[in-house]
C-alpha cells in the first residue's frame, strides 16, 4: 500500500485498487515508447543520419520504410521515357517540313512587298525573277534565294494561264502597281497561294 500526501490529507493507493492498474500500465507503455523512439532517432555509428531524422520524424519514417526502387518501377520509368522520346521525335519529324514550307511562303511574300516598296522609293521599275526550274527567286541585282527541293512552284498568269517552267517575271511599277500572276507553292498535300493585286499592289497569302 502506498500513501500519497495531498492538500486535504493522506489517502492510500492499494496495489489491487481499480486506479492503480491503469496508471501502471500507462506508465510502462509510455516508458517503452520513449525507449523505442530514443533508440530509433539517437545518433549511432550504424545510423549516421539520425540527427536529421530526429528533427524530421516523418522524413525518417519514409527513409526507413523506403529501401530502394524495384525492378518493375525501373522498367515502367524507362518505358515512359522511351514513349515520350518517340512521340517527340515523330512530332518534330512531321513539323519540320511544314515549318520550312511556311517559312518559304513568308520569305517570298516579303520579297514581293520589298520589291514594290523599293520601286516606289527609287522611282523606277523593279523586277522579281522566279526561276521555276532552278527553284530560286530574287530581285534583279540583289541576289537570289533558294526554295526547298520538296516544294513545287506554279504561277497562274491571267494572260497565259498556268506556268510551270522557265523564268517568270513580276514587275513592280513606281506608282505601286504590280504586273504578275498568282504564285502557288505546293509541298505534298499542303498548298499556299500568294495573290497579287495589280492596282493596289497588295499581297494576299492564303
Amino acid at each position: 500500500m502506498t500513501a500519497i500526501q495531498t492538500v486535504r490529507g493522506n489517502f492510500s493507493l492499494r496495489a489491487n485498487s481499480p486506479l492503480c492498474r491503469p496508471c501502471c500500465l500507462y506508465g510502462i507503455s509510455s516508458v517503452c515508447q520513449f525507449y523505442t523512439w530514443a533508440r530509433r532517432y539517437s545518433p549511432t555509428a550504424d545510423n549516421p543520419g539520425a540527427r536529421l531524422q530526429k528533427n524530421n520524424p516523418v522524413l525518417s519514417e519514409l527513409q526507413i520504410n523506403r529501401q530502394g526502387f524495384t525492378l518493375l518501377e525501373i522498367i515502367i520509368v524507362l518505358f515512359l521515357i522511351s514513349l515520350i522520346m518517340g512521340l517527340s521525335a515523330l512530332y518534330f519529324a512531321n513539323a519540320l517540313p511544314s515549318s520550312k514550307f511556311n517559312a518559304t511562303a513568308r520569305e517570298l511574300s516579303a520579297t514581293i512587298r520589298y520589291g514594290r516598296t523599293l520601286a516606289m522609293i527609287e522611282g523606277k521599275l523593279q523586277i522579281l525573277n522566279i526561276d521555276l526550274d532552278a527553284k530560286r527567286y530574287g530581285i534583279e541585282g540583289r541576289g537570289y534565294k533558294s526554295i526547298d527541293s520538296g516544294t513545287t512552284i506554279i504561277v497562274l498568269d491571267p494572260s497565259v494561264g498556268e506556268v510551270r517552267n522557265g523564268i517568270y517575271h513580276i514587275i513592280f511599277q513606281p506608282s505601286g502597281g504590280v504586273e504578275g500572276g498568282t504564285i502557288v507553292l505546293v509541298n505534298g498535300k499542303k498548298q499556299i497561294s500568294i495573290a497579287l493585286d495589280p492596282v493596289v499592289g497588295s499581297v494576299v497569302v492564303r
